[in-house]
């Protein structure tokens, strides 16, 4: 995951008062595991990453930028 994403599920950890602790019970992984994703020392595991998209019921949407849009 890059880092906007990273920063973007802090945010709404922040904004729903979820601690990483609590994201970690929500997921069923471990807390380290979860401090590791959110800090980017690891993130290449997408099961992870979508539990905690799911725990926080978010969805990942991609979308391709061109010239027009810059």
């Amino acid at each position: 995951m890059n880092d906007h994403i990273r920063q973007q599920v802090r945010d709404i950890m922040k904004e729903r008062g979820i601690t990483q602790q609590q994201l970690a019970d929500l997921t069923g992984l471990q807390r380290p595991n979860v401090t590791r994703l959110l800090s980017g020392t690891s993130g290449q595991v997408p099961d992870n990453w979508q539990r905690i998209l799911d725990a926080l019921q978010l969805d990942l949407i991609t979308s391709s930028t061109t010239e027009d849009q810059r």
